[in-house]
């Protein structure tokens, strides 16, 4: 099973090692990030670990928890894909989500 990042999760990524190094602790997002993905690189052999998404409640948009973040995906047949990873406290909206149709 492949693992895809949509754009609006690989921004994600990106902005927690912005919101890190403008702290002035560059390493503490490069280590977050990296823990995200390897957390991530688990999905494809349990595709059902994380959680359905609550605001949607629909059994393929899923969730892991990685406090204090949640890592928002897709789960289809062939694929997962990652849409947002996005910290815990902040709920989705449809506008929110990025992935194929």
């Amino acid at each position: 099973m492949k693992i895809l990042i949509s754009d609006s999760a690989f921004n994600d990524l990106e902005s927690i090692k912005e919101y890190y190094l403008n702290e002035g602790v560059p390493q503490k997002g490069i280590e977050f990030v990296t823990k995200i993905i390897k957390h991530i690189e688990t999905i494809p052999t349990n595709p059902d670990i994380g959680r359905k998404v609550p605001e949607f409640n629909e059994n393929n948009i899923r969730e892991l928890i990685h406090p204090p973040f949640r890592i928002v995906y897709l789960k289809e047949k062939k694929a997962i894909h990652v849409i947002r990873v996005w910290r815990s406290g902040r709920l989705l909206n449809l506008a929110d989500m990025q992935y194929p149709g």
